[in-house]
């Protein structure tokens, strides 16, 4: 039976990544997969991490199953770290949550509660979006419509056509948002167009499902969920899928968190209880480490501060990363990067041609997506002149 099946083309970002670590050039630069490297192009652990690990490690007892909802602190800290502590939502007490495995187990739980309530239901995705979150709703049988976002002319959002299209979403249908720092073009949302979003959905009837993956890493922790907080307080209703991944650097521990906001406290619970029976059926029981890491972090005054003040080190040095890729752009091309400096995250187009990514990577070592999506964060002093002349050659 099992010897019928063929061989499957790797996954189109991650062949990529395996490509650019076979590279043997040394000016290599790999700017490929959405992990955060620091100056000396490694993941680092974050202090506050490495404390709360040694705590656990310390003071843990029983490797038993963690409670089918996962921990009791890391559920409340990311209720209050993703809608703030003082929120309506949680002062009514019509918001619950359950642990999931990553960023990618929390949307897979979001699918499964829209597709219980609404099977075959229809989620509008940006275009573009995250290439993995068509695969992760469409297994569970949603389907889907796209709506204009990014303009590549302008490099920025085009909310005028996003407007237009959502116009066609109503009720049962589902729109897919990204909180910050959209992921791929790094082009996001203002507040006001937060509002016209948020306005749009109490008047047509569909449901907001936010993917924040990145909240942090933009313009800081609060701004980041300022659109998030906003359609929480106006709408009755919307899902949240969270991660601890990027913020916290727990790529590995696979630390996630389904939101849901809801019309009441009744309704909070029986949504916790749809998604247990979802979980049960995929994974069964949530993943322990990770969330016991974050959950000390974000119950303890002292972890907290100091996991926030390493945060906004992260944040500023992408931005600062952005500014200087900006000038090294200009100065190698004679080309307008502004773009680069206005974006949120570790994400931006280049607006380069497939033909010149594929250039990039042949002749100069230089690994991006064939749509120039580059991760800024794999930038650094010891590459960034390279790169902005590879970039002026093949251009």
């Amino acid at each position: 039976m099992l010897d019928q099946l063929q061989a499957l083309p790797a996954d189109p970002i991650l062949g990529l990544a395996a490509a650019a670590r076979a590279d043997t050039r040394a000016e290599k630069v790999d700017l490929t997969v959405g992990i955060y490297m620091n100056e000396q192009g490694i993941c680092p652990v974050f202090d506050a991490v490495r404390d709360a690990q040694a705590a656990l490690a310390a003071d843990e007892t029983t490797k038993a199953y963690l409670p089918a909802a996962g921990v009791a602190d890391f559920n409340t800290g990311m209720q209050e770290l993703l809608l703030g502590a003082d929120h309506v939502a949680l002062q009514d007490k019509r918001v619950s949550s359950v642990s999931a495995p990553g960023g990618c187990g929390a949307l897979r739980i979001g699918a499964e509660i829209i597709h219980a309530a609404a099977p075959g239901a229809t989620v509008w995705v940006s275009d573009p979006t995250w290439p993995v979150h068509l695969p992760l709703l469409g297994s569970v049988g949603l389907q889907f419509s796209s709506y204009r976002y990014y303009d590549p002319s302008s490099h920025g959002v085009n909310f005028d056509a996003m407007v237009e299209d959502l116009k066609q979403a109503g009720a049962g249908d589902v729109v897919l948002l990204h909180g910050c720092c959209h992921n791929p073009c790094g082009a996001d949302l203002t507040l006001e167009q937060w509002g016209v979003v948020a306005d749009m959905a109490a008047a047509q009837g569909f449901l907001p499902f936010i993917d924040i993956a990145y909240q942090g890493m933009g313009d800081g922790l609060d701004a980041d969920a300022a659109g998030l907080r906003l359609l929480a307080e106006r709408l009755p209703e919307m899902i949240v899928a969270g991660s601890c991944s990027k913020n916290m650097g727990l790529y590995r521990e696979r630390t996630g968190v389904t939101l849901f906001i809801c019309r009441d406290r009744d309704n909070a619970q029986a949504l916790v209880s749809q998604a247990l029976v979802a979980a049960r059926r995929i994974y069964s029981m949530p993943p322990a480490h990770g969330a016991l890491i974050a959950g000390r972090i974000l119950a303890d005054a002292q972890l907290g501060e100091a996991w926030r003040t390493e945060l906004l080190q992260m944040c500023e040095r992408i931005n600062g990363l952005r500014s200087t890729l900006r000038q090294k752009l200009e100065s190698a091309c004679d080309r307008d990067f502004a773009f680069i400096e206005k974006e949120k995250g570790m994400f931006s187009f280049l607006g380069l041609s497939a033909e010149q990514a594929v250039r990039l990577r042949e002749e100069y070592a230089v690994y991006m997506l064939n749509s120039s999506r580059i991760n800024v964060a794999g930038v650094n002093a010891g590459n960034i002149d390279y790169l902005a002349e590879s970039v002026a050659a093949v251009l």
